[in-house]
């Protein structure tokens, strides 16, 4: 058996999971060929994303020749399967002119993954945007079965506009890393066809789920990881300090990540003179996110819109509960047993929890911890769940 998995960029610091997720398909025994479409990130801190440079082919870095040859020699050998992959692209399009353009550019794309693939029996896709509009295309040239996973919020924010229904109706079968994800593809998809739903939730890194105890943390360190961008509910996370330090209540807080949001965020931190209580890391490598989040009483993640954050997960596999929203998938893992649930947008609620974290005991942290590493451990265990997604390709 032969599997292709296809990214919009990958490697990259956000999608570990991925890297996860292939190689506990490998360790099945299923060899996988991996493509991104775009370049990957620039700077990679994990040691482990940048071994995964050299095992990518990456679409958009071919001469543009080549690309333009392949669509050529696709349309020139099998018209009749161009044409139903151009008139799919176009239709995908929903009748706005740019993204048509931008669908046709996808099929010169998957004209070149497709011969690229010959012979393969799976292509899977990680998103249900770009990608999995290229898989389908390959799809419909090729014949070449194809599968993709939705994290969501973006492909749920815009389902129609995505074309989600012909996505999966053409789709062996449609992943979701949540039962909430499985719930909304549902919505848009007949009944007849929720047997092609499934479930295949990320899994987290060895690194964690084999962590030892570590030592109980005595101050007052919260820690956030997370992009820096709109649905995380960061500048949120900055009221709820400033409101914490008029109640004099004292906290250090870490945001461990970077993003578009930066510059605004150090801005916010600026205009309330909060720079000796909050502080922005930039990405760290594995190791170090694992050293702020032992560090921390809690970590603190008010988002906006989810899927269902690995860092979850890693949070919980180190023993160190959560503060987070109620939102999407999230209270599937997390509950009052592991950690705090608040309402999205609620600084009141996100302070309190905050003060609750800081002022409980060390030993009911730590309970609180096991508790959340016990269903971490039972549900994201990446090579379980790579094994699970090797088990699909082969059905």
């Amino acid at each position: 058996m032969r599997v292709a998995y296809l990214v919009n960029r990958y490697p990259a610091v956000s999608h570990s999971f991925i890297r996860r997720e292939i190689a506990g398909v490998e360790a099945t025994g299923v060899p996988v060929s991996r493509f991104s479409i775009r370049p990957p990130d620039a700077s990679l801190p994990d040691a482990a994303d940048r071994a995964e440079l050299d095992r990518t082919a990456v679409i958009l870095a071919q001469p543009k020749l080549a690309l333009l040859m392949a669509a050529i020699a696709t349309a020139l050998g099998n018209p009749s399967r161009f044409l139903r992959a151009l008139v799919a692209a176009v239709k995908m399009a929903q009748g706005r002119p740019k993204v048509a353009l931008r669908h046709i550019v996808y099929l010169v794309e998957a004209c070149w993954l497709a011969r690229r693939i010959d012979g393969f029996d799976r292509l899977h896709a990680h998103f249900g945007t770009n990608p999995a509009a290229v898989a389908r295309l390959v799809h419909l040239l090729s014949g070449i079965s194809y599968s993709f996973t939705v994290h969501g919020p973006e492909e749920f924010d815009a389902p129609a506009a995505l074309d989600l229904a012909a996505k999966i109706a053409d789709a062996a079968q449609a992943v979701a890393i949540s039962d909430f994800g499985r719930s909304q593809l549902m919505r848009w998809t007949a009944p007849e066809t929720w047997g092609k739903l499934h479930v295949v939730r990320c899994g987290i890194d060895e690194t964690f789920a084999d962590a030892p105890p570590a030592p109980l943390v005595m101050g007052a360190e919260l820690v956030c990881v997370a992009r820096l961008s709109a649905q995380k509910g960061l500048p949120l996370l900055i009221e709820a300090v400033d409101a914490l330090r008029r109640r004099n209540v004292s906290l250090h807080l870490a945001f461990v990540g970077d993003g578009e949001m930066r510059a605004e965020l150090e801005r916010m931190i600026a205009a309330r003179g909060l720079g000796l209580m909050i502080t922005i890391t930039g990405y760290l490598d594995s190791a170090g996110v694992r050293s702020r989040l032992l560090a921390a009483r809690a970590m603190v993640l008010p988002s906006f819109a989810e899927g269902l954050p690995v860092v979850i997960m890693e949070a919980l596999a180190l023993r160190v509960p959560v503060i987070t929203t109620a939102i999407a998938g999230v209270p599937e893992l997390v509950d009052s047993a592991c950690g705090w649930v608040v309402p999205a947008g609620s600084v009141e609620a996100l302070a309190d929890a905050m003060i609750a974290a800081l002022a409980a005991d060390p030993a009911e942290l730590r309970k609180m911890g096991e508790a959340g590493r016990a269903r971490v451990l039972a549900r994201h265990d990446a090579r379980a769940n790579g094994a699970a997604m090797a088990k699909l390709f082969a059905a």
